[in-house]
């Protein structure tokens, strides 16, 4: 489903992030490392955390939004009884504490974080206040009004605890903050906890094995860097590859002519008001979006993609 032809700057980079940086400076080292103007990621990292950060490249960028959506799987590695200012080991620790529960205190703490629950997103984060994200203010001392959401944690299992470390591994939907959980945790465990190691395993239906550490990259384009610049397209995703899970439908060249001009097309099928990705013959030409059983309106276009 991954691998239909496609241009060598026009697709998504699987970028195993390291941590240190942010998910903004990968990708303007990245884009930098291969020349391209247009290129953004698809819902940003702490920078504590690693792992899957996918960038889209040229025309994906059209599609980007649908990554951000997708549901996501993470480990963590976390440590009780020390909270902090930022939920994590970058923060200053505000306040120590015994830990006193017992193992079925922990696996209750545990269940109440499971399904869809309400969270405050942290004051260290992205989100934007007045248009200045918010760690910003948190840096500063300033408190700005958050939010609750609701988020759904389809699977929260614990990997292994000992002493006053435990590790887990969560799939859970977009816009969940994995450092609010576990502070959250710890205050129902009445001891605190904060993060020490957060990795994204995995984004969407992207296959983990197709991700490249970014350290990997570097290394490559200074061994290389013109021949590597030339096979990008062996590191890429498909630029259909963030509405890999929509419906496929296929059309002819003659009905292609109009469905890229933005007009609406006459089309049978059975996905009533639907996203679905249209392809003329084999080749991805755009998103649409079906009605009433027997169109289907362009939403997203392809520019030209040879």
């Amino acid at each position: 489903m991954f691998f239909p032809e496609f241009n060598c700057k026009n697709g998504v980079l699987l970028v195993d992030k390291p941590s240190g940086l942010s998910s903004n400076n990968v990708l303007q080292k990245i884009k930098k490392l291969f020349s391209i103007k247009k290129a953004g990621h698809t819902g940003s990292l702490d920078p504590l955390a690693t792992g899957m950060l996918p960038i889209c490249f040229g025309e994906a960028t059209k599609f980007a939004q649908y990554s951000i959506n997708s549901d996501k799987c993470y480990r963590v590695i976390a440590k009780l009884g020390e909270s902090t200012t930022t939920f994590d080991s970058d923060g200053r620790i505000t306040k120590t504490r015994s830990i006193i529960f017992t193992d079925n205190e922990f696996e209750r703490a545990l269940n109440r974080f499971k399904g869809k629950i309400k969270q405050l997103p942290p004051l260290y984060s992205a989100i934007k206040y007045k248009g200045i994200p918010s760690y910003k203010y948190a840096r500063k001392g300033i408190y700005i009004p958050r939010i609750d959401r609701i988020v759904m944690v389809y699977q929260l299992k614990c990997i292994n605890r000992s002493k006053n470390f435990f590790e887990l591994e969560i799939k859970c939907s977009k816009g969940t903050y994995i450092r609010t959980i576990i502070d959250d945790l710890g205050e129902v465990l009445g001891c605190g906890a904060h993060v020490t190691l957060l990795r994204r395993l995995q984004v969407g239906c992207y296959p983990v094995s197709k991700m490249i550490a970014f350290n990997t990259l570097y290394s490559l384009t200074k061994k290389n860097n013109l021949i590597l610049k030339k096979n990008i397209s062996d590191f890429l995703m498909p630029v259909d590859s963030p509405i890999a899970s929509f419906p496929k439908i296929s059309i002819s060249g003659e009905v292609a002519v109009f469905f890229k001009k933005g007009q609406e097309i006459q089309y049978f099928h059975n996905y009533k008001n639907q996203l679905v990705r249209v392809m003329e013959e084999k080749k991805f030409i755009g998103l649409g979006k079906s009605y009433n059983h027997s169109c289907v309106k362009p939403i997203r276009l392809l520019s030209n993609i040879k």
